[in-house]
């Protein structure tokens, strides 16, 4: 089991858009998630500061197989086609990030 957190921006005229898309997330992204070991995802918008922080647990054995298979996915990559233009990635990030990872500093169960 793995904890991630990533940042990422999102553009102020867009933040109702990536609500309401989030308040019905498509079943088979939901389904594609579920068959890539990703559990426990929650995703916290920061205002004024137009943040987006996303949180979630990975129980796989493999993360680059599941991640390169949920990139593979067409209906994720549809749910990715409508919810990017809303997001406005963060300068800072690594190479490669659409979202930038975090590096965890602590947790208590």
């Amino acid at each position: 089991m793995k904890r991630f957190g990533m940042v990422i921006g999102i553009r102020p005229e867009r933040v109702e858009d990536y609500k309401r898309l989030h308040a019905a997330v498509w079943p088979a992204v939901l389904e594609q998630l579920r068959r890539s070991h990703v559990r426990d995802f929650t995703i916290y918008l920061r205002e004024p500061e137009m943040l987006l922080f996303s949180h979630f647990v990975y129980v796989g054995e493999d993360f680059e197989a599941d991640w390169a298979a949920m990139a593979a996915d067409p209906q994720t990559q549809a749910w990715w086609a409508v919810c990017s233009p809303c997001q406005q990635p963060l300068a800072s990030r690594a190479e490669g990030e659409h979202w930038a990872a975090m590096q965890e500093v602590f947790h208590m169960d």
